[in-house]
């Protein structure tokens, strides 16, 4: 379940960053660029959340 709300959240992020910069740039929002941006985001919380975190925590 945390995964899904992870997931939810990173495009919730990404698509506001993307409209946020879009619009300052004066370009049309990319929606594939934001959906990128939210695996990359994802991919790095499932990497602290379960990698490194974790272990400093149990020792």
């Amino acid at each position: 379940m945390r995964y899904i709300f992870t997931i939810i959240w990173a495009v919730l992020i990404s698509f506001v960053l993307s409209y946020v910069l879009s619009s300052m740039g004066g370009e049309s929002l990319d929606l594939v660029a934001t959906f990128v941006l939210a695996a990359v985001f994802s991919i790095i919380v499932f990497l602290l959340g379960d990698g490194m975190l974790r272990e400093k925590k149990e020792q």
